[in-house]
């Protein structure tokens, strides 16, 4: 598995991530076996895959509580990624959503982050935070300046609780006050080769600020392995809910694309959701993207690790961005 670094943090991870969005077992995703969740992240670890992200909101606690377990006695072998300033415990904040019987809220402000790191580090098992990610910016009804954030967040760092900063779900404006603030790390944004926005807006200025693009959905919650047809089983929970690829004719589009593609896989001798995962890597300058794949069972991680070490043709990257321009 290839590694880089995270931003100028001296944090070193794998080019590919865990994500473990599904394991928290919510209405979002749907029940998952806890065992098979601990067995997949350390089945991603002996394939490679360093990068172990979650956050407290995933399930209301329990992917955490899930990913302390499977941590315990290996915590330094991983880089542990969680995030902060989504709440369901609380009523202060700004309405994010409503989900499961809790209304979860945005906030971002100083001293409920210092609540939150803490209570995650108690459902973690461990003593700090590899990269430490704000999860959504704050709404003008339940304001907090990224100034006052970011200064938290440093003295976090001061105190050897975190090692690196991030932010989730921006746009260019939070961007900017937060590299104005302090040393901004990483960013992690929805990014797929079918839902390109957040790359166009914000890849050169990750560029310009040394900071790591790492991107959440890259497989577009599964259509883009290639394994999902109109007569799958699929549970949609909300996470797929809203995903317009799931509509029978647009999966057809993607059955297109997994035909046209065969002679790709082939050469590079992988599968189409490697395939994807190499592409996905290689966009931005392709040194700066990191690729954060939720998996929660042994062979969804078995296939997306190989993913890592996928290193196309530039003439490929250009010929398959043309194919997903042409229907998306």
């Amino acid at each position: 598995m290839r590694t880089m670094k995270i931003g100028k943090s001296g944090v070193e991870a794998s080019v590919v991530g865990i994500g473990s969005w599904a394991i928290g077992g919510d209405s979002m995703w749907g029940a998952s076996d806890d065992a098979e969740s601990i067995r997949t992240i350390h089945r991603a670890r002996e394939l490679g895959v360093t990068l172990l992200d979650t956050a407290p909101v995933y399930g209301f606690g329990h992917s955490e509580e899930v990913v302390g377990k499977a941590l315990a006695g290996r915590r330094s072998q991983y880089v542990l990624s969680t995030k902060c300033g989504l709440r369901w415990d609380i009523q202060e904040g700004g309405l994010h959503m409503e989900r499961d019987g809790a209304r979860i809220v945005r906030n971002t402000r100083p001293e409920f982050i210092a609540q939150e790191i803490e209570a995650s580090l108690r459902r973690l098992k461990t003593d700090y935070i590899d990269i430490y990610i704000v999860h959504w910016q704050a709404q003008p009804e339940y304001p907090c300046p990224i100034a006052d954030t970011m200064g938290c967040l440093l003295r976090l760092k001061q105190q050897g609780k975190i090692r690196a900063i991030g932010a989730s779900n921006l746009d260019e404006a939070h961007f900017r006050e937060y590299v104005a603030a302090g040393q901004l790390d990483l960013i992690q944004e929805k990014y797929s080769m079918l839902d390109r926005d957040a790359g166009e807006r914000l890849f050169g200025l990750c560029d310009e600020y040394g900071v790591t693009f790492q991107c959440y959905s890259p497989l577009e919650r599964g259509i883009l392995t290639g394994k999902i047809t109109p007569e799958s089983p699929v549970f949609m929970g909300l996470a797929r809910r809203k995903i317009k690829w799931f509509a029978p004719e647009n999966l057809a589009k993607i059955g297109a694309l997994a035909e046209k593609w065969a002679p790709l896989c082939k050469k590079y001798a992988c599968t189409m959701t490697q395939l994807v995962i190499g592409w996905t890597a290689a966009q931005g300058n392709g040194r700066n993207i990191n690729v954060l794949c939720g998996a929660r069972k042994a062979y969804q991680i078995e296939d997306n690790a190989k993913g890592g070490d996928v290193v196309l043709d530039a003439t490929n990257i250009a010929a398959m961005r043309r194919d997903v321009e042409a229907i998306a």
